[in-house]
């Protein structure tokens, strides 16, 4: 009797055929999970970059470039001008201290006399010390001699006053403003005020004054100081809220609409109810 061998290379090639499949198969599932791995990896080592923590010199770096530039309160004058002058604020770097502090130059003035500063001053921004919950410490100076820095931003650098010049140039100290970055679902970036009880101030009857200061997006800064005497009564600054200052836009001056259409002499005199012209 013959037998055939056909079944059994039938079961044998169905049996290399499962191998092969299940070869395949699981060189599919490891193909799979090898691609699932790299791809966690490289998820979490992109998270991780975009999630990586600020320095407390990235807070200091942030906050001093926001508030350099030209900005102006033109919108707000606009909206509001029996409380709001359309004020030219600029401010740029003037030095740098050997712990990294950079010195800014700042000037405020009318926007149509920029070459007239009525207020001048000199800020120091560094991160806040390690005690402090805050971020960032923006502290004001008095300038030795201010009318050696009128219009210092609008100079060429070769004809402003040089690092060590700046430097021996701070005077006195007159605020610190401690700011931390705003809480998630507020406007603002970062904010800040003085301390409790301000600082020092004799202007216009006052015994201190307070600052308050706020970065938003798109370098716009938010700045609001006040006087207050003994009795804790205002004497100074503006009432309603903080002057809000916005970058420059490329028009031409005399298309802003501006409450600043008085004669000098009126403006300079409305002016002492919302600022300080000398200290």
């Amino acid at each position: 009797m013959v037998v055939s061998s056909s079944s059994g290379s039938d079961d044998s090639n169905s049996i290399n055929s499962n191998n092969n499949n299940n070869s395949n198969n699981g060189w599919s599932v490891a193909q799979g999970l090898v691609v699932k791995t790299l791809v966690l990896i490289g998820g979490a080592l992109l998270v991780k970059k975009f999630t990586k923590s600020k320095t407390r010199w990235d807070h200091a770096h942030f906050v001093s470039n926001s508030l350099t530039g030209e900005k102006f309160t033109k919108e707000q004058a606009s909206r509001d001008p029996d409380n709001y002058f359309n004020i030219r604020m600029l401010t740029c770097p003037a030095a740098e201290m050997v712990d990294g502090s950079k010195v800014l130059y700042f000037e405020q003035a009318f926007w149509r006399t920029p070459h007239r500063p009525f207020r001048q001053r000199f800020y120091m921004v560094k991160p806040c010390p390690k005690e402090l919950k805050c971020d960032v410490e923006v502290s004001s100076y008095a300038i030795r001699d201010p009318e050696e820095y009128k219009n210092f931003c609008d100079r060429p650098k070769n004809q402003r006053p040089q690092t060590e010049e700046v430097i021996s140039d701070i005077a006195e100290h007159l605020t610190t403003i401690h700011v931390k970055r705003c809480e998630r679902g507020k406007r603002c970036l970062y904010e800040g005020s003085t301390p409790e009880g301000g600082f020092p101030n004799s202007w216009n009857g006052a015994t201190y004054c307070t600052s308050e200061l706020s970065i938003l997006k798109n370098n716009e800064v938010h700045l609001w100081d006040r006087g207050y005497n003994d009795e804790g009564n205002q004497v100074w600054g503006v009432k309603e809220g903080p002057y809000e200052f916005k970058p420059a836009v490329n028009s031409s001056y005399d298309e802003l609409v501006s409450p600043l259409t008085f004669p000098l002499q009126s403006m300079e005199k409305r002016i002492e109810g919302s600022f300080v012209l000398e200290e």
